[in-house]
């Protein structure tokens, strides 16, 4: 987790950082015109006019009748991003055979700055999207598989993260005092593994367990559903065990790589 908002020096290329503000606006709106991304900066619309047409040549934005959206390039850089980590491709299949088991959907979790990342999403026969797609960032303490990654690591670790991300809310049942918020990670470490409960969306469950290499967390797996499918009957008899057995075979797969 990188909590230093600065680089060595303090040094920044003003250009780039507004470049990516630039493909920042395009990312969220989707199609955007030169007047949007002026707009939306603050800046001249000369300027978001020059940085549009450079990402342009440079083949990251798109332009089509409708005005500028990000290229498919970043597809192909995510990908290839993605296919060098072992985790996914040693997690990859036994998440699938696990969402084939289970009927829900399997995930697997990984963190970066600070953020869950979402590397891949294997759903089963009787899975329920739950809005949350591959590739998607989003906070820690706010999911299973972010709290799963947390509890793994040391109390001086979960300490700097509180304070440079804090417990923002998602829905009324995020946690977002951090005495309860320890408590959580501590009952985690004892448990093996975490619980979400509509805490990034209502009417959604999950649970994680971390993926273990050598007394680090690389990542963490999860299952998710609509909370009537999510009892804790089932948690305990059936989906908890089959994720634990999945987990183990990722770990071992993982260190003999």
């Amino acid at each position: 987790m990188n909590t230093d908002a600065a680089d060595e020096g303090g040094k920044r290329v003003n250009a780039v950082q507004r470049s990516f503000a630039v493909l920042d606006v395009v990312r969220r709106s989707g199609t955007v015109r030169i007047s949007d991304v002026a707009e939306e900066l603050g800046i001249p619309t000369s300027t978001a006019h020059v940085h549009l047409k450079t990402l342009e040549s440079v083949g990251y934005v798109v332009q089509d009748t409708d005005g500028y959206r990000q290229s498919l390039r970043f597809l192909r850089d995510g990908i290839v991003v993605r296919d060098r980590l072992n985790v996914y491709s040693i997690s990859k299949p036994e998440l699938d055979e696990l969402a084939a088991k289970t009927g829900e959907v399997a995930n697997l979790g990984v963190e970066e700055d600070g953020k869950r990342v979402i590397l891949y999403q294997s759903e089963g026969s009787e899975a329920v999207y739950d809005n949350a797609p591959t590739g998607e960032y989003t906070n820690m303490h706010w999911t299973a598989l972010g709290k799963a990654i947390l509890a793994a690591r040391s109390d001086d670790y979960v300490t700097e993260y509180v304070e440079a991300y804090g417990l923002p809310d998602k829905t009324e049942n995020t946690i977002t005092d951090r005495d309860q918020f320890r408590e959580e990670l501590e009952t985690a470490q004892e448990r093996g593994y975490t619980f979400e409960d509509e805490e990034r969306r209502e009417g959604i469950r999950s649970i994680a367990v971390p993926i273990t290499v050598e007394d680090s967390a690389v990542g963490a797996i999860s299952l998710s559903g609509p909370r009537e499918r999510f009892d804790d009957r089932r948690i305990r008899d059936e989906l908890l065990p089959e994720l634990r057995d999945t987990s183990n075979v990722i770990e071992v797969k993982y260190a003999y790589e």
